[in-house]
């Protein structure tokens, strides 16, 4: 994140009822209401929405995601490394973390039903097992696939994504497939609110370049941006107000102007499609970074150069230690 201030965006949109969050149900693809079930093999989409309301963590859309660049679906599929069925794992670790799902009697890696449940399990605790190692700057959820595709203990060594020539691959692309599995969002009906969100959802995947961004889509961006297409974390913001409003709202370029305008907005009324800025670099940079709350004590969000445009935590130590203003524009 630039010191001198992001002009980029984070989308946060929140689902609070009586001032709690329902972090299972309101998260992008975590049930069946936020999941694209046609792009599923019809066999297998039960076990995925039911492994998807596992853990806030893992919803089925990533679960689904997974599976494709995993095994494309081949309950069969086995890789040089040693991994088996449709979910990959390799043999050690299934010993760890098979469950018998089905209740035939026998934990099966080759069983579908067994291996998906069993990867949202293993995905759950990696996700808790990351979270301990307290690394900023890396949304915990790409923290989670690089464990699973890495193994944990070569994410804490590494502080990071591990860079291995795999890895590094590995978990952009499951993030850009999510786009695949999630159910997609009208962005010209509905609320305001479900209109931005379903706007900034669009661009899931989507390189971070500083500078950036239009209401006309990614470009390329200036100084460390200027090779890459995408957009920064302000002009995320833009583009999805501009188009969740039907072109009656464009907002400044910047996050420090942005958090100016609308309404201001108390924690305790945050609502889905509400923008959140946040003091990353300190008082004297202003508001430097900004985003939409999508539920579940999430947000997406265009973070920093070499990440994508992907989905945080409120809870991340990151963004919670952090001064932050909540406004309205529609």
């Amino acid at each position: 994140m630039a010191a001198v201030g992001c002009t980029a965006l984070v989308l946060i949109a929140t689902a609070v009822t009586g001032g709690s969050v329902d972090e299972a149900d309101s998260l992008p693809g975590g049930d069946a209401m936020g999941l694209n079930v046609e792009a599923i093999p019809a066999e297998y989409r039960d076990w995925v929405i039911q492994a998807g309301k596992l853990c806030a963590d893992a919803p089925a859309a990533l679960i689904a995601a997974q599976i494709e660049a995993e095994s494309n679906w081949n309950p069969r599929a086995g890789s040089h490394a040693g991994a088996q069925g449709i979910a990959q794992f390799i043999p050690s670790t299934w010993a760890t973390w098979g469950v018998d799902a089905d209740s035939d009697g026998d934990a099966d890696v080759w069983s579908p039903p067994d291996a998906i449940m069993t990867q949202a399990r293993y995905d759950c605790y990696l996700a808790d097992e990351v979270r301990r190692y307290k690394i900023l700057g890396v949304e915990n959820r790409q923290l989670m696939l690089a464990a699973y595709n890495a193994g944990p203990f070569a994410v804490a060594q590494a502080g990071g994504i591990p860079i291995n020539g795999e890895t590094e691959i590995y978990v952009p692309k499951i993030i850009q497939l999510m786009q695949k599995y999630s159910a997609a969002l009208d962005e010209t009906s509905g609320p305001f609110g479900a209109r931005v969100i379903a706007s900034a959802k669009r661009w899931l995947g989507t390189p971070y370049s500083w500078g950036g961004g239009s209401i006309s889509g990614p470009t390329y961006g200036f100084a460390q941006g200027a090779g890459t297409k995408g957009f920064d974390c302000s002009s995320l913001v833009q583009y999805a107000v501009y188009h969740a409003s039907g072109g009656k709202i464009l907002l400044p370029r910047t996050s420090q102007v942005q958090v100016g305008e609308g309404k201001a907005v108390a924690r305790k009324d945050l609502r889905p499609g509400d923008v959140i800025g946040f003091q990353l670099s300190g008082s004297a940079a202003g508001y430097d970074h900004i985003g939409i709350y999508v539920g579940g004590g999430q947000f997406i969000h265009a973070p920093r150069t070499g990440q994508t445009v992907s989905y945080a935590r409120l809870t991340d130590g990151y963004y919670a230690s952090r001064p932050q203003t909540i406004r309205r524009y529609g």
